[in-house]
């Protein structure tokens, strides 16, 4: 079964957030963690988060540990925009965007080496 968690309006750019992301895609939930917490980047928080907060959501449905768990799908997806101008040389304008991000996470349980021989 497919646990998720959602976090909008993260206000990090999604080309900042991807590359993070392409490290724990797949991974085992323990090592996502684990991993996040040591990278000590600011933009790897929400991400942290959001896959503690999808954790969570295995806990109180069905009483899933991390060690269970394995990340089946992570997507960071492009938020709204804020577009703004500030002064610039000779007098111009320079326009300028603050991106923000969407970060969706899904969990599911592992497969044990029994269930894989199964299939």
């Amino acid at each position: 079964m497919e646990y998720k968690a959602k976090a909008k309006y993260v206000h990090y750019s999604p080309y900042k957030l991807r590359p993070i992301a392409n490290v724990i895609r797949g991974r085992d939930v323990t090592y996502a963690i684990d991993w996040l917490t040591i990278y000590k980047v600011k933009r790897a928080e929400p991400i942290l988060k959001t896959l503690k907060s999808a954790v969570a959501n295995a806990n109180d449905l069905n009483k899933l540990s991390p060690q269970e768990l394995v990340v089946k799908e992570i997507r960071i997806d492009h938020g709204p925009m804020i577009k703004y101008f500030k002064p610039g040389a000779m007098g111009r304008s320079n326009p300028y965007r603050k991106r923000m991000s969407h970060i969706s996470i899904i969990v599911d349980v592992a497969k044990t080496k029994s269930q894989q021989e199964k299939n």
